[in-house]
């Protein structure tokens, strides 16, 4: 099973990975963030399909926060790579696409991503707060 939702900023990011780092039975078998320009997407792969009434729940809390994301074709390719194995930074030099993580979910890799991101923009962009 594969969820892909796009968010407007890296709080709603941090909102939802905390929710999933609650969810002790989700069956979560790796979670990719990309940073678009506008926009953070975020793709979570189960190992197994859901009970209904909990992928309700997981979709209802992931719509309140974002909202569901159709990717590009290159987007697309970036994650089947990662999938194969390759790694954050050779997909980022062959689709241009900015992987901040894939795996496990790193909370504190993602705080750090911003402040590196901030430090070397001198401003936060909305997209950041």
């Amino acid at each position: 099973m594969q969820y892909l939702y796009s968010f407007a900023n890296v709080s709603l990011i941090l909102r939802v990975m905390d929710r999933l780092a609650h969810l002790s039975h989700l069956p979560t078998e790796s979670l990719t963030i990309m940073y678009l320009v506008d926009r953070w997407v975020l793709r979570l792969n189960l190992s197994r399909p859901l009970p209904a009434s909990l992928e309700r729940d997981l979709i209802a809390f992931l719509k309140e926060n974002g909202m569901p994301h159709t990717p590009s074709i290159q987007m697309l390719s970036a994650f089947q790579d990662l999938d194969k194995g390759s790694t954050a930074t050779q997909v980022m030099n062959s689709y241009q696409v900015i992987v901040v993580s894939h795996g496990d979910p790193d909370p504190l890799g993602l705080q750090d991503f911003c402040s590196r991101f901030v430090e070397g923009l001198g401003y936060y962009p909305p997209s950041l707060v």
